[in-house]
């Protein structure tokens, strides 16, 4: 019986115990989240949900089955079940967070690990996912009307901010320690083949970083607002405008902010529409063949890296349509597919280091195995290992819309029809306004259009486009002004 270094030994039992047993190896979570949109594209969302189900049957519950089962839910206006849903996954988003406050150096470590295939490792969401996370809770309770435990959403959404940007930087740290004792270049610029251009342009760049967007901070100077409390909801427009420059509606949320939070209920509501397209960009695994000097030779060395795919246009609308008004301009200000793309751009780092030492160490053992194995099998059965389980990490919360807009305007409260065009034609939806503030929500998926708002009737999907007159509902800068906040 021949005998194998340590090293050798460990990496053929891993390689054959991944290729028979690793489930978690081979899943293609792109072609399972590819079903589950097109159902909900279609307006299926309960058979979309179903499948989710089945998927996610034989495993355990991980982090993105609760980030995608809430959003479902949340298409079908069941928001006590979506808020179950994230409350599921922001309690392991807690967990995390818990660690990065007591104990950093485990997180940071757990990111440079080397295994057989990134998608072993626990999946703890990508940054914009996790501060998203809270965002997309506070739209729940704003569905409902519920301001006060929206406020409560939004200050979390601020903490783990700040977490967040802690531990990026530990990470950072460490990745390039690791990188240097190693003699690894981390670049992803120098991988042939890589579609740099993907992650690496000046939309992507001109980014401050993956996970604050100023959607989120406007709608915290929304609540703010409609809770009275003009210091913070000042603070929240400000780091809007500071993430989003030159957007006229932004910088309108500060201008006459003390007079609106003081005057009093004149049968008015002030509106804020959100409107969200398309879905966040899929990462793909693609391989590429890397060049490794080993014992005076070039190995060439098979690594598996994620690319997310040029982006597609996204129809976003330019105008909403309230029945005898003037039209209202909706302005994007937020891009999760951008945040993604910066995501990406920022772990790319740790994802280099890792695949080049795990198919370093798979090619070495190889050579090692043929040296010492004149049967061939065990040497061959660790190619087959490495090429099967050469795959990178494809997950990600894929049921985020691709786009965030708003629009905003003051309306009488009341029922209204809203109209708006989409790319399978006209919908038209009848809402009932009340009180002196409210959000309503308005999400295109492919061919359907899903609205949340308090005290909404039923959808009248595809109603006739309402006649235009010449009056036009009161915006923001119409508004009296009794004092200017500067920025």
């Amino acid at each position: 019986m021949p005998s194998f270094p340590a090293t050798v030994r460990t990496t053929a039992i891993l390689l054959l115990a991944a290729t028979f047993f690793g489930c978690a190896t081979f899943r293609s979570y792109n072609a399972e989240l590819n079903q589950t949109l097109s159902l909900a594209g279609a307006g299926k969302v309960d058979a979309a949900i179903n499948l989710l189900e089945r998927t996610n049957r034989r495993g355990k519950k991980d982090l993105l089955y609760y980030f995608e089962l809430g959003e479902l839910e949340r298409l079908r206006n069941r928001y006590e079940e979506s808020r179950k849903a994230w409350m599921e996954a922001d309690a392991l988003v807690q967990a995390w967070e818990s660690t990065a406050a007591v104990n950093p150096e485990k997180l940071v470590s757990s990111m440079t690990s080397v295994l057989i295939n990134d998608k072993g490792r626990p999946y703890e969401g990508h940054d914009y996912e996790k501060v998203m996370l809270t965002t997309r809770l506070a739209l729940d309770h704003l569905a409902r009307g519920d301001f006060e435990t929206a406020r409560v959403d939004i200050k979390r959404t601020h903490e783990r901010e700040t977490v967040v940007a802690g531990l990026r930087e530990k990470e950072f740290r460490k990745t390039e320690e690791e990188a240097r004792k190693r003699g690894v270049q981390t670049g992803f610029k120098e991988l042939n083949g890589y579609p740099v251009q993907s992650i690496d342009n000046p939309e992507v760049n001109a980014l401050r970083n993956s996970y604050q967007s100023a959607f989120s901070h406007y709608l915290a100077g929304f609540v703010y607002e409609a809770l009275g409390e003009p210091s913070l909801a000042a603070a929240g427009y400000r780091k809007a405008i500071e993430l989003q420059p030159d957007k006229p509606l932004l910088e309108q949320g500060l201008a006459g902010l003390d007079a609106r939070v003081g005057a009093r209920d004149d049968g008015y509501t002030d509106v804020l529409f959100v409107v969200e397209s398309g879905t966040a960009p899929a990462r793909v695994s693609q391989q590429f063949n890397v060049p490794f000097p080993h014992q005076n030779r070039m190995l060439i060395v098979p690594v598996s890296f994620p690319v997310i795919m040029p982006a597609q246009p996204v129809y976003m609308p330019a105008e909403l349509q309230i029945q005898g008004e003037n039209p209202i301009d909706i302005v994007a200000v937020t891009s999760i597919d951008l945040m993604a793309r910066k995501a990406l751009q920022e772990e790319m780092p740790g994802i280099v280091l890792r695949g080049m030492i795990r198919s370093t160490a798979k090619a070495v053992a190889q050579s090692q195995a043929g040296k010492n194995d004149e049967s061939g099998l065990i040497a061959f059965a660790m190619v087959i290992g490495s090429l099967i389980t050469e795959s990178a990490d494809e997950r990600g919360w894929r049921s985020l819309p691709a786009q965030i807009a708003i629009a905003r305007a003051r309306m009488p409260s009341g029922e209204h029809t809203i109209t708006l065009q989409t790319p399978e034609g006209v919908r038209s939806v009848q809402l009932k306004l009340a009180g002196r503030y409210t959000v309503v929500g308005l999400r295109l998926l492919r061919s359907e259009l899903f609205v949340q708002s308090p005290g909404r009737p039923a959808i009248d999907a595809r109603a006739a486009p309402a006649e235009s007159t010449d009056r036009r509902p009161e915006t923001l800068e119409q508004q009296p002004r009794t004092m200017e906040t500067s920025k």
